[in-house]
C-alpha cells in the first residue's frame, strides 16, 4: 500500500478593511482570506508567502475548488511538496471580487481601492497573523486578470513583492479588449442604454455569453477610466441609488464605435506594455528575484500575441524573466501553477 501523502492545512482568516469601507459599489469590507499552510507546518518556523490573485469573475477561494478533472490548488500544492518540487510555502487567496465581477487589483473611484487593500492591508495582516519571512520573501501570481494584477502590483509597488508569475495576464489592450467593443455597443443599444443593460444583467437568472462579454467591457471601463473624484462626489452616497454607468467613461462611441482617444489613453496607461515606458515601473521589475510569464498559443483573447509584445519590450529594457508558451487556450489553466509555484518557492525561500 502506498504511503499516505502528507497534507497541508487550510486556515480561514477574516479581515475588516478600512480602505474598502466606503467603496462606491457597496461591496463588503469584511472578507475571508483563505490560507494554505504546507505539510509539516510549524508555527516556530518562518516561510515565504505567495499571494494568488483570482481572474475576472473569480474570487480567491475559487482556486480551492476542484473540477471533474482538475484538483484544487491545495491538492496540487500537497503534491508539489511531496515530490520536493516546491519548497514549503504559505499561499494566501485574497477576495477582491466586486459587484462588477472584479477589481483588476487597482485603485478606482468607480470600484474601490483594491491595490491599497492588497498591498497596504493584507500584506501586513498576513505577516502579523502567520509566520512569514516577510519582505524579500513574498511573491504574487495569478491567471488572466490575476496575472495582470500580479504584474501591475509589482510595477506599482516595488519592494512589496520579490517574485511574480503572470499566467495569460491581460496586456496589449488593443488585442484583448477592443474586439469586444462592438458586441458591447450592440448589447447596450438592444437594452436601451447602459443602466437598462445593467438592470437586466443583474436580474437575469442566467447570463448569456454575449451579455457577459459586454458586461466585462463596462467593468474594465470602471477600472481604467472612472470619472474624477470631484464628479463622483456629487452623486448619491447610497450605492443602490447611484447609477453605475455615471461613474465611468467608455473608450468608444456607442453609435459608431469611434475611439475616444482621451479615454483610450487612460486605458493604455494601465496596459503593462505601455506601463514599462515609465522608468520606475521597469526598474521595479528589474529588482525582482524572479519573473515568470507564460501564455497559451490558442488564447481566445489574443494574449499569445500580447505576451510576445510584452516579452519583446522586457527584452529591450533588460528585464530578466522566464517566458513560456504552451499549447492551450485561456481557460482551465490552474495546472500552470505547477510551473510557477516551484520556481517562486525556491527563489523566495
Amino acid at each position: 500500500m502506498a504511503a499516505k501523502r502528507a497534507r497541508g492545512q487550510l486556515r480561514r482568516l477574516v479581515y475588516e478593511s478600512q480602505v474598502l469601507r466606503t467603496n462606491p459599489l457597496g461591496d463588503p469590507s469584511e472578507r475571508d482570506l483563505w490560507c494554505y499552510l504546507p505539510p509539516g507546518f510549524d508555527e516556530s518556523q518562518r516561510y515565504p508567502v505567495l499571494f494568488v490573485l483570482a481572474g475576472y469573475l473569480g474570487r480567491g477561494r475559487g482556486e480551492l475548488s476542484d473540477g471533474a478533472w482538475s484538483p484544487p490548488l491545495d491538492e496540487r500544492l500537497d503534491r508539489m511538496h511531496a515530490t520536493f518540487e516546491a519548497e514549503p510555502v504559505i499561499v494566501v487567496f485574497p477576495d477582491c471580487q466586486t459587484r462588477l465581477g472584479g477589481s483588476q487589483y487597482l485603485n478606482s473611484q468607480a470600484i474601490g481601492r483594491y491595490e491599497d487593500y492588497v498591498c497596504d492591508e493584507l500584506v501586513p495582516f498576513v505577516d502579523a497573523q502567520l509566520p512569514t519571512k516577510g519582505d524579500g520573501h513574498r511573491g504574487v501570481l495569478g491567471k488572466s486578470s490575476g496575472g495582470y494584477g500580479a504584474l501591475r502590483l509589482a510595477m506599482r509597488r516595488p519592494g512589496v513583492f520579490h517574485g511574480v508569475a503572470s499566467h495569460s495576464g491581460d496586456c496589449a489592450f488593443d488585442l484583448v479588449y477592443a474586439p469586444d467593443f462592438a458586441n458591447c455597443a450592440r448589447q447596450i443599444a438592444a437594452s436601451g442604454g447602459i443602466d437598462a443593460f445593467l438592470e437586466a444583467f443583474f436580474g437575469a437568472p442566467k447570463k448569456r455569453q454575449e451579455q457577459i462579454e459586454a458586461f466585462m467591457v463596462l467593468a474594465m471601463s470602471a477600472a481604467y477610466s472612472p470619472l474624477s473624484p470631484a464628479a463622483i462626489a456629487g452623486m448619491p452616497a447610497d450605492p443602490d441609488k447611484k447609477s453605475i454607468a455615471a461613474t465611468f467613461e467608455l473608450p468608444f462611441d456607442l453609435t459608431d464605435l469611434r475611439r475616444k482617444d482621451p479615454v483610450w489613453k487612460r486605458w493604455l496607461a494601465n496596459d503593462p506594455i505601455e506601463m514599462l515606458d515609465t522608468p520606475s515601473h521597469a526598474d521595479a521589475l528589474r529588482q525582482l528575484r524572479v519573473l515568470f510569464v507564460d501564455v497559451g498559443t490558442r488564447d481566445e483573447y489574443n494574449l499569445d500575441f500580447g505576451a510576445r509584445r510584452l516579452r519583446a519590450k522586457m527584452d529591450a529594457l533588460g528585464i530578466r524573466h522566464r517566458y513560456e508558451e504552451f499549447d492551450d487556450g485561456h481557460r482551465g489553466l490552474s495546472y500552470r501553477f505547477e510551473r510557477s509555484i516551484p520556481l517562486l518557492s525556491r527563489m523566495l525561500t
